[in-house]
């Protein structure tokens, strides 16, 4: 086995693989990956988001989402096409993008989407699916130049690609379901109440201070990969604790506290700064 492998090798690449230790060239062999990967590490989506159907989330997304635009639509806030501020986001949103990719394989069929809503609300949103929403409020209060608002998109379309509002429904299921969990999962009438209860309720989900967390790690990673200067989440939460005088906005009404926050991202600047530069550089 082992001379029929090796005779279909390049006679190059043969001769490189017989220097390299044992372990590194089974790893090779089992398609494994040998080079640590660059940036954050926040570990693989939770296991409960398993239990509510990705499908049903993300339908139930689009449906909230194009009710929204409907109603500020009706009361004259939704942003045309040409106002430029809502092409200034796009443009932001289609660096970032190809990145997001990475971290979620069903990103790639999403129907990403970005609008603004004229709203003095401090608030921005991903909902699954990649349907992304910012109010003019947190643009215009915080005076945000695009690195912030890059970090913002970027912590706001990691919810959505670590299924964050999935993850909360399944918590929720495996809590109603209880002992009797493996019947009602066959039957799945338990996790379409579920989808139908907290349906109505995506655009006001609230996260757990580790999805939060999670979130702003993730997103600025994303930024830097799309040239954004990661360095900016610094200054975003430095705005986000001045213009709420220490109170978290609606948005972040879960988040972890200012200061908690800009420790986490200084302590991991070193991780995806390097990916910021290479952009620059490039």
């Amino acid at each position: 086995m082992a001379n029929a492998l090796s005779s279909s090798l390049a006679p190059g690449l043969r001769n490189r693989l017989v220097c390299l230790p044992l372990f590194l060239l089974l790893g090779l062999l089992a398609g494994g990956s040998i080079w640590a990967r660059e940036g954050v590490d926040v570990g693989k989506n939770s296991a409960l988001s398993h239990l509510v159907p990705a499908d049903s989330v993300e339908r139930s997304s689009l449906e909230q989402y194009a009710q929204m635009l409907e109603q500020a639509a009706e009361k004259k806030a939704l942003a045309s096409k040409d106002h430029p501020q809502l092409r200034r986001l796009r443009d932001i949103a289609n660096k970032i993008i190809p990145h997001a990719l990475s971290w979620n394989p069903r990103a790639a069929n999403w129907q990403w989407e970005v609008n603004l809503i004229g709203s003095k609300q401090i608030n921005a949103f991903c909902m699954p699916g990649g349907k992304i929403a910012f109010y003019t409020g947190i643009l215009d209060q915080l005076k945000l130049n695009d690195d912030e608002v890059a970090m913002v998109m970027g912590h706001e379309i990691a919810h959505a690609l670590r299924e964050h509002a999935r993850e909360r429904m399944g918590k929720s299921t495996a809590t109603n379901i209880g002992a009797s969990l493996l019947t009602q999962l066959l039957g799945l009438g338990q996790i379409g109440q579920t989808v139908t209860n907290y349906g109505a309720q995506l655009l006001t989900l609230q996260f757990s201070r580790d999805n939060e967390s999670e979130a702003d790690l993730v997103g600025m990673e994303l930024a830097a990969r799309a040239g954004y200067d990661p360095r900016a989440g610094v200054t975003l939460w430095q705005k986000m604790s001045a213009a709420n005088k220490g109170a978290p906005p609606q948005w972040l009404s879960t988040h972890p506290s200012g200061s908690t926050r800009i420790g986490d991202i200084e302590a991991n600047l070193p991780k995806v700064l390097p990916l910021y530069e290479r952009v620059k550089t490039n």
